[in-house]
């Protein structure tokens, strides 16, 4: 892969790698998005990017609320200090579930997969990385 590759969902071998990588306790799952100007439909309706996004948020919502998801941390980008300057992203948050069944049972539920063709019409290039919460304190290595 090259860095400038788009990226908008995970391959089937990160998929097996993330069901195989099963521990208790919450999952953090930090996302980057960036959307297109106009959304890409198959049905070729008309639609910004932004508008699609907001499309899957309001239908995926609640599947993510009951699965016991909330978001612990959302920012607006403001400059890349570090690393590609044209790496601007449009929203970014962290996710976090309770554990790593509850992402697996978001995955399969047909609400949210609908949900997804609105993601996916939406959004130009994403980043979908998982961590595990660690302990706060004053210092950076922990």
């Amino acid at each position: 892969m090259t860095d400038n590759q788009l990226h908008t969902s995970f391959s089937k071998e990160t998929w097996e790698k993330f069901k195989a990588a099963q521990r208790s306790g919450p999952i953090h799952m930090l996302n980057l998005i960036r959307l297109r100007e106009q959304a890409e439909y198959h049905d070729s309706r008309i639609s910004t990017g932004a508008d699609a996004y907001k499309r899957y948020s309001d239908m995926s919502s609640p599947v993510f609320q009951k699965l016991g998801g909330k978001i612990v941390w959302r920012g607006e980008h403001e400059l890349t200090m570090v690393g590609p300057h044209n790496e601007a992203w449009d929203i970014a948050f962290i996710a976090e579930y309770p554990n790593v069944e509850a992402f697996l049972e978001m995955m399969k539920n047909s609400t949210y997969r609908d949900a997804m063709r609105h993601r996916q019409a939406g959004v130009l290039d994403s980043r979908l990385v998982r961590f595990g919460p660690d302990v706060l304190g004053l210092s950076f290595a922990g």
